[in-house]
């Protein structure tokens, strides 16, 4: 669409139509954020939570990781590329030439490799769980994930969308 060209407003049922794919990663980040929340808290406070023995909350953070991953494999293989085909948001490249949700992905995963490694550890009895060092192992990379999870519904909004995408094609964007 061009750029000079101004919108009509959205029915709600366009509306509708448009922002499904927001809907959906907004659902699939509201997972995210409450498991991230709840690792955060503790890590922050320096007390679990009390319903949750040290195994089940290194079992959390490491399901909170492979979610994650996985979350982002699905979108930078299925998603990303499909999208990529008419919005720049979305295309890939070497270091600065990707677009920014892609290096977004890169800092994030940096990241939580970092954090795996130590629930992983600990996990495994190599490392004893210490509340301090989890949150330095997530404060690194905190900023950037929340900037991430926010700026990537915002681009699968409706009034995104619309520029790139006709009603008939939202059907079959892979979301």
């Amino acid at each position: 669409m061009n750029e000079d060209q101004t919108l009509q407003p959205l029915s709600a049922q366009d509306f509708k139509v448009y922002n499904r794919g927001a809907e959906r990663m907004d659902y699939f980040h509201g997972i995210l954020r409450r498991s991230w929340n709840l690792l955060w808290d503790a890590a922050t406070s320096g007390r679990r939570p009390a319903y949750m023995s040290m195994g089940q909350f290194i079992a959390e953070g490491l399901a909170f990781a492979e979610h994650l991953d996985i979350h982002h494999s699905i979108e930078e293989t299925r998603v990303f590329p499909y999208l990529a085909k008419r919005m720049p948001e979305f295309r890939t490249g070497r270091g600065h030439q990707a677009a920014e949700l892609l290096q977004q992905h890169r800092e994030i995963h940096a990241g939580l490799e970092g954090f795996q490694r130590y629930l992983e550890g600990c996990l495994h009895g190599g490392e004893e769980l210490r509340l301090d060092v989890l949150r330095k192992k997530m404060d690194g990379w905190r900023e950037v994930l929340w900037t991430h999870l926010d700026q990537e519904v915002k681009t699968l909004g409706a009034e995104n969308m619309r520029r790139y995408w006709t009603k008939e094609e939202m059907a079959r964007i892979p979301l």
